[in-house]
């Protein structure tokens, strides 16, 4: 295939550019917690059909969040120093192969959405409207972390719909905490920008409110991540591993939040994605031994 820059690439380098566009290693963070809905929701191991296509519909998911975010985003990205590098500022991936991933992920979104609850097929155009929405959010309101955070918070709930066919409030409360804890921790990671931001006339929270308030911002989020986790499990049959499970997110946070401060800002990278794969996949491992 053909880059921006006019060279050729073999499938193999073309595949792993297109695995670095979309951050495949940070799936991590998304895909735990549609098996922590699918799970609670059937209180056990959801059939090896409903995890087939969970996961496939959650990879092409994913894929066209980041790839559009990308794309749409292509024109900031250059701007900044920080992702000036990136595959389409960069040259390495034109928009139009970028626009072809788009579509090839949306087709395998769709076709996993089919092979799931018949309600899933009437829900599918609303992760897809909110992706579109997203990279467009930064360019007027401050408000925009919190849209990543809901879109990332569809995770729990679609993959309980998924499975069970309906949406309970247990559901929503899920999606809640993963939408305040995704929120939170994005709140960090635009600190990385924040002079870049001013001067492009983009919108943060760090923008808003300073470096302090976006910390002040991220602590209480994450404090209602936990309540949520707590909350959603008064409302479900769950043993001590979901409990044990809500500890080790509140420890787990407590720990990102102590390696990061206003003015030190050095660790943020190990905050942002060490400890959020991490937080992730604890979680779910303590559900798989509360369902199990």
């Amino acid at each position: 295939m053909t880059t921006g820059s006019g060279g050729r690439h073999t499938p193999a380098r073309l595949a792993a550019l297109f695995a670095k566009l979309i951050k495949i290693e940070h799936t991590i963070f998304a895909l735990p917690f549609a098996y922590v809905g699918a799970f609670l929701a059937v209180d056990g191991i959801p059939s090896a059909h409903d995890l087939v296509w969970v996961t496939v519909a959650m990879a092409g998911a994913r894929s066209l969040a980041m790839a559009l975010n990308r794309l749409i985003d292509a024109g900031i990205d250059a701007r900044n120093p920080r992702t000036a590098g990136r595959e389409i500022p960069s040259g390495l991936l034109s928009p139009v192969a970028v626009t072809l991933f788009c579509i090839a992920s949306l087709v395998i979104f769709l076709v996993a959405a089919w092979q799931l609850d018949p309600l899933v097929r009437w829900l599918w155009p609303i992760p897809v409207v909110a992706f579109v929405v997203y990279p467009y959010l930064k360019r007027f309101t401050w408000l925009c972390h919190l849209w990543l955070g809901a879109v990332d918070g569809l995770a729990p709930v679609g993959g309980w719909v998924a499975v069970k066919g309906t949406l309970p409030w247990q559901a929503w409360a899920l999606g809640g905490a993963v939408a305040l804890w995704v929120s939170g921790f994005d709140l960090f990671y635009a600190l990385f920008d924040v002079e870049i931001d001013r001067e492009q006339g983009l919108h943060s929270w760090a923008v808003r409110f300073g470096e302090r308030g976006a910390f002040w911002g991220a602590r209480l989020m994450h404090l209602a991540t936990v309540f949520l986790l707590v909350l959603a499990g008064l409302g479900l049959s769950v043993g001590i591993a979901y409990w044990l499970g809500v500890v080790a997110v509140a420890a787990l946070l407590a720990y990102e939040h102590s390696l990061v401060r206003p003015g030190d800002l050095k660790r943020l990278d190990a905050a942002f994605f060490t400890m959020n794969g991490v937080i992730s996949v604890a979680f779910f491992a303590f559900v798989l031994a509360d369902v199990a």
